[in-house]
């Protein structure tokens, strides 16, 4: 594979002694990052405002709780009540690594038609993809509030009803039979919970298995069809439309976890609930002393919190 003077993402440097001097350990960070940001479901529905401030595993970032103040009414020579604010906090621990590690063969990067810099970036991207958005979405899961406010609508469970409760059945989805909840009510029902505890409405996102997409589209909405996305399918970050539904965000991921005995679940929130931060700590370059080519490897380190639980809605639907 011939080197391109002119690819700014990764230039030569002098003195290298790599057979494929297109890795370069910085910029090939840099370019896994860019690709990985485009795929992440959970970049695009997390605060990721901390995330410059990590630089390895173990590192913690101390974020201060947003408070609350009281608002009275002014009676004029009255007193005027006051709120004393504190500096309650929030600790986000930078806690997971994952690794990745391959080969580049000199025979194959040189006789190749395959441009072997971009297949081997976007392939780890992707692979640090998953397992971030698993991890995190698994967090985002366990971290929805079940008392005071119960927001997550019924339980992993093989029988279900169309109540849409918080008791010990999942939602019954509308299905072939003609019975059941229709997707686009239960997506209502968790817009309401988000209402009820003036969660913004600017934001909010719904994040949900392919299965559950397959139902809302044979029910009223319009989402899915070329008419009402002018042809903008999904593009990125799992992003299903560029309009709303619902006053949701779209998004379709199969990296929420599976579900024992409900066919799944999905999640419905607010930006602010969830502060993740990631980076890719360590990239290196080394020749393989058992053969001709070049090793490349790479530690992955992240963190993740919920510091909103009430700005988060599960549900847990059956199709029949």
């Amino acid at each position: 594979m011939a080197y391109n003077q002119s690819d700014e993402n990764f230039a030569q440097s002098s003195g290298s002694n790599f057979a494929n001097n297109n890795f370069l350990p910085e910029i090939y960070s840099k370019k896994v990052l860019n690709f990985f940001r485009k795929a992440s479901v959970v970049e695009a529905i997390s605060n990721t405002d901390y995330a410059g401030e990590i630089s390895g595993f173990g590192d913690t970032v101390k974020i201060i709780n947003e408070p609350e103040i009281t608002v009275y009414q002014y009676e004029r020579g009255a007193d005027v009540t006051k709120t004393v604010l504190t500096d309650a906090e929030t600790t986000l621990i930078v806690d997971t690594a994952n690794a990745f590690k391959f080969i580049v063969d000199d025979i194959e990067s040189q006789m190749s038609h395959v441009n072997f810099k971009e297949v081997a970036t976007s392939s780890a991207a992707y692979s640090l993809r998953d397992a971030f958005d698993q991890g995190v979405l698994a967090k985002m899961f366990a971290g929805v509030s079940t008392s005071n406010p119960d927001h997550q609508i019924g339980t992993d469970s093989a029988t279900a009803d169309a109540t849409m409760s918080h008791a010990t059945n999942s939602v019954d989805l509308l299905g072939s039979d003609g019975t059941g909840v229709d997707a686009l009510d239960l997506m209502a029902r968790m817009a309401r919970l988000l209402d009820d505890q003036n969660v913004p409405e600017e934001g909010r996102y719904f994040v949900a298995p392919p299965s559950f997409y397959e139902e809302l589209s044979q029910s009223g909405s319009k989402l899915l069809s070329v008419d009402f996305n002018a042809g903008q399918g999904s593009i990125r970050n799992g992003l299903v439309s560029s309009g709303k539904l619902r006053g949701f965000s779209m998004y379709k991921s199969n990296n929420i976890a599976s579900t024992s005995n409900a066919t799944g679940k999905v999640l419905a929130g607010h930006m602010s609930a969830v502060s993740s931060a990631q980076t890719i700590t360590s990239t290196e370059v080394i020749r393989d002393p058992d053969s001709f080519g070049d090793i490349v490897r790479g530690l992955h380190v992240y963190g993740a919190k919920v510091l909103r639980p009430k700005a988060l809605v599960s549900a847990f639907y059956l199709v029949d």
